[in-house]
């Protein structure tokens, strides 16, 4: 797919087929995260992909806005490292930004493999940290499910560019 149009069709996907992800096409999920850029290249980021049933309803538990997670055959979960990222001048770590380009890369090489995904922030992130057994310099940033959509996305509206852009 060109990389606009996987940008044109990407949606926010809540429902999944019972069909598992074809190895291929993770790899090459894999490979687009590896891909990503980060500050100064330091990758302070790492990926947990969640696929047996237990850690699954372990993560769904933490997950506290309905049921549909449960159905993704996948969920991958990004961390940060504050202590290996790049430092900002007003020190603060950067781990954030980075691990969400690298999550944006991972969705939209999902997009591009015919599989849905959805970003997730809300969900207690201490109690998925201890669930997860994440030790403390790592922070969970956000996760998504990963599967094929059990139907079409509705089309949605966006803001005109020129409410969104401003020359100065």
């Amino acid at each position: 797919m060109e990389l606009y149009e996987v940008m044109r069709r990407r949606r926010s996907i809540r429902g999944f087929k019972p069909v598992p992800i074809p190895p291929a096409a993770l790899e090459r999920i894999c490979e687009a995260v590896r891909l990503a850029p980060t500050a100064c290249n330091l990758q302070p980021f790492r990926f947990l992909l969640v696929q047996s049933p237990e850690k699954k309803a372990a993560v769904c538990d933490c997950y506290k806005r309905g049921t549909w997670l449960a159905t993704a055959p996948l969920i991958v979960v990004a961390l940060g490292n504050r202590g290996t990222a790049w430092k900002r001048l007003n020190g603060t770590p950067a781990h954030v930004i980075d691990t969400s380009i690298a999550l944006e890369h991972l969705v939209l090489a999902a997009e591009a493999e015919g599989l849905g995904s959805c970003w997730i922030c809300a969900f207690d992130q201490d109690e998925l940290h201890r669930t997860l057994g994440v030790s403390d310099d790592w922070e969970v940033v956000a996760m998504t499910p990963v599967g094929y959509p059990d139907a079409e996305p509705r089309p949605f509206a966006r803001k005109p560019v020129s409410e969104l852009f401003q020359t100065i």
